[in-house]
């Protein structure tokens, strides 16, 4: 069976891990503080707040920016429900806005008729690991969250992802371009905000009361996200080697593929095709062997019973993410094409 997602681990991964539970200091510590360090330093930013998981990275942007009650905050439909929540943590109203047709990622067209004298942030995810149109985004001048869940090491215009907006956050998910099993990290060159987030992560002996939270990261998956970053370089090349064989191997075969903009590089998190029927095919990859899966399970304005989204609806109704990763050998992208082009 090809799975549709699988994580990478090697020697060097459970040697950190096994180095934190052998000093038997599990909590955040030293290898937190240095993960921090190291991402800050990779994606081009000041500092970083290592926290428990992606979606507490969001959450605590938004309580930095002063996002809460009577803000709005736009998101794309075309994304999992982790934005929605955040949003409603911090009892603000979310917005939600069509996608490019093209790209997958936020239209920045549909952010601008969407911009009101409540909009307090966007948020921007980079979808599937190609960079969103940021530039044109940060123009509008509302401040800009960058979601680097799927994206880390992904370069707009020669700039990493998650140096560009205000704030940016990283998650540390199983599956996710750096596997630390859950965790996230909140970026930005701004101190203050740094300072915030780092002061709300955890509740316990402050000199005043506020609501906190308990959203401190472990140095085991510290461990793990440090070894993980120094072969993240790696892992994307990969990922482009075996995206070039699809590109080439499925031109003809699928209606569409991605388009990368001149500009930027894609690291492909995830290598989205379309079909007429992705429950058919879903179903026919599975019985060869080979695990495919809708790469958004449901837009949210599906959720929230909305009408509109055209754009968003259609990718969503013919979309299918086929697997890539770092493991993934020719001889099963191979077998997987082979399959694509006997269901398609």
């Amino acid at each position: 069976m090809i799975t549709h997602s699988k994580i990478v681990l090697d020697e060097e991964d459970i040697d950190g891990v096994t180095d934190v539970l052998s000093s038997g200091l599990l909590v955040q510590g030293k290898a937190a503080s240095s993960l921090e360090e190291e991402l800050a330093s990779f994606i081009g930013v000041r500092h970083a707040v290592a926290v428990s998981s992606g979606t507490a990275a969001l959450h605590l942007a938004l309580i930095c920016l002063g996002i809460g009650h009577g803000s709005e905050v736009i998101i794309p439909s075309y994304v999992c429900t982790a934005l929605l929540n955040a949003v409603h943590y911090v009892r603000a109203t979310p917005v939600l806005v069509d996608i490019d047709p093209y790209t997958y990622n936020i239209s920045a067209g549909q952010i601008e008729k969407a911009i009101s004298k409540k909009t307090g942030a966007i948020v921007v995810p980079h979808m599937f690991g190609l960079p969103a149109d940021i530039d044109e985004i940060l123009s509008l001048g509302v401040p800009v969250i960058e979601d680097c869940a799927q994206s880390a090491g992904a370069r707009f215009r020669g700039q990493y992802t998650g140096s560009l907006g205000r704030i940016s956050i990283f998650s540390l998910y199983a599956t996710k371009m750096l596997c630390a099993g859950e965790g996230g990290l909140i970026l930005s060159d701004d101190p203050d905000l740094i300072a915030r987030a780092r002061d709300l992560r955890d509740y316990d002996e402050k000199e005043t009361y506020t609501i906190r939270y308990n959203y401190k990261l472990t140095d085991i998956q510290a461990a793990l996200g440090k070894s993980q970053l120094k072969k993240l370089p790696s892992f994307i090349e990969k990922r482009r080697k075996i995206a070039g064989l699809y590109n080439d191997g499925l031109e003809h075969v699928v209606s569409r593929i991605p388009s990368v903009p001149e500009g930027r590089e894609h690291i492909y998190y995830r290598y989205v095709i379309t079909v007429d029927d992705p429950t058919r095919f879903m179903g026919k990859m599975q019985e060869k062997g080979i695990v495919c899966r809708r790469p958004i399970f449901k837009p949210l304005h599906r959720y929230l019973n909305l009408p509109g989204y055209a754009v968003t609806d259609q990718v969503w109704s013919n979309g299918v993410s086929i697997p890539i990763y770092p493991s993934l050998t020719e001889i099963d992208a191979d077998r997987i094409m082979d399959a694509i082009k006997t269901i398609s």
